[in-house]
């Protein structure tokens, strides 16, 4: 989640050798570099990478996600195992704690294939 260069960036690289979900909550785009956005559109037409545009996380569970995406539409499932958020400078690490949310942070590290 997220739509920042850093979710951007990190959803084209795990894209490589996993499934991803980009979910985003605006209908655009607009403070990606212009690199990132022409590497996003081939992926996307490549069919590497599901891009979420006007979508809205409702929950995670330790299987799946329930995202809502346009005005009016019903929340729809999808299988998860791993969810990265970025989510701007500061993670809102008590509130997603607090939501049963297990944070894990990898600060460097790079991941190129979730297991």
């Amino acid at each position: 989640m997220g739509g920042g260069d850093s979710a951007v960036e990190s959803a084209l690289l795990l894209s490589e050798h996993n499934h991803v979900i980009l979910s985003y909550r605006q209908e655009v785009f607009n403070r990606i570099k212009p690199g990132n956005n022409i590497a996003l559109n081939k992926a996307k037409a490549e069919g590497k990478l599901e891009v979420k545009l006007g979508s809205n996380l409702i929950s995670i569970d330790d299987d799946n996600i329930l995202l809502s995406i346009g005005k009016d539409v019903e929340a729809t499932k999808y299988a998860n195992d791993l969810v990265y958020i970025f989510a701007g400078g500061e993670l809102p690490t008590q509130f997603l704690e607090k939501a049963g949310i297990k944070i894990t942070k990898k600060f460097g590290d790079i991941v190129m294939k979730h297991k």
